[in-house]
């Protein structure tokens, strides 16, 4: 398990840049947990005293609003660190997070963790270089998903999601990744009805195909030039 730790250590976002000594570091205070699909990792509101680190799975990011609906603010999958910021500044996390599917997760105990950031200098220059790209990623994603028409922004978020976790088949490419109008609506920042509408007429025009299992990308082109528009 150990060499397994620092392999998901090499793919995350935030500690592939660490050196080989530092990631074996690391891997020695980490463990991993399985969480079934609809499980809370953490819950807005827990203290933060855990780093994880997603192994495989997907998992939901979402902040309940005052009126009692949720926000969903980040997808996170395979390599993808979660609660982040939350640990480094040591307060409660912001938001909750659930398993969208049968889900592994790299556990990083917050106190071991910055015990080895005051004795690895080194480790400290990695992070902040993974960090600094983690920052970035997360910006763009705001820009292309705030901006523009709500279908643009809709074509453009399955155009990540194709590129990111997208399957070629020989009908075009499966996102196995379930998700509700409710939650696409809230990826995006519009109505469950105006997700509704967009969603039929894709499924019509045979753009995009909801399946039971994920949604299949037929035309992506036709999202291309959506997402431009």
């Amino acid at each position: 398990m150990h060499v397994g730790i620092e392999e998901t250590l090499r793919r995350s976002t935030i500690f592939r840049r660490l050196a080989a000594d530092d990631r074996e570091r690391l891997a020695a205070v980490a463990t991993t947990r399985d969480y079934d699909k609809g499980a809370f990792i953490f819950s807005e509101g827990d203290p933060s005293d855990l780093l994880f680190t997603v192994v495989t799975g997907r998992v939901k990011v979402f902040k309940t609003t005052p009126r009692g609906s949720d926000v969903i603010l980040e997808l996170f999958g395979p390599g993808d660190p979660v609660g982040a910021v939350a640990v480094y500044e040591a307060r409660p996390y912001p938001a909750s997070a659930v398993a969208l599917e049968p889900t592994t997760c790299l556990l990083v105990p917050r106190q071991s963790f910055f015990a080895l950031l005051e004795t690895r200098p080194t480790l400290v220059r990695g992070l902040l270089v993974g960090l600094t790209h983690r920052l970035v990623e997360l910006t763009n994603r705001l820009a292309e998903l705030s901006g523009g028409r709500v279908e643009a922004r809709l074509a453009r978020f399955f155009l990540k999601l194709a590129a990111d976790i997208g399957q070629k088949r020989a009908d075009g490419v499966f996102v196995a990744l379930v998700l509700s109008r409710q939650e696409l609506a809230d990826m995006i920042g519009t109505t469950i009805e105006t997700a509704i509408r967009i969603m039929s007429r894709w499924g019509k025009d045979d753009i995009v195909r909801t399946e039971k299992d994920g949604f299949l990308v037929v035309n992506r082109e036709a999202l291309e030039g959506m997402a431009l528009s």
